[in-house]
C-alpha cells in the first residue's frame, strides 16, 4: 500500500502571502480561470497545451479537445491513444 504523506484536502486552497489557505470552488474556479487567461492574453493561445490520457472515456477526451480549441483557442493537445 501506498504511504500518505497527510490528510486528504476536502476543499480547494489558495496560495496568499506564502501560505495555502480554504477557499469556495467558485473561488478557486475563478482563480484558475483568471490565471489561464492572463497567460494566454499576454503569450497567446500557443503558450497553453493539454496532454489527455487514453484511459479515460472517448467522451472525456473529446470534450478536453473541444475545451483548448473552442474556449483556450489553441491546438496544443495530444495523448497516448496511438499506443
Amino acid at each position: 500500500m501506498a504511504k500518505t504523506t497527510g490528510p486528504r484536502l476536502t476543499q480547494p486552497m489558495i496560495r496568499e502571502n506564502d501560505a495555502l489557505r480554504p477557499a469556495t470552488w467558485d473561488e478557486a474556479m475563478d482563480r484558475a480561470t483568471r490565471g489561464l487567461r492572463t497567460q494566454i492574453d499576454q503569450h497567446g493561445p500557443r503558450a497553453f497545451g493539454m496532454f489527455s490520457c487514453s484511459k479515460t472515456t472517448n467522451e472525456l477526451n473529446y470534450v478536453a479537445q473541444k475545451f483548448v480549441r473552442s474556449v483556450l483557442g489553441s491546438n496544443n493537445i495530444d495523448s497516448c491513444n496511438r499506443t
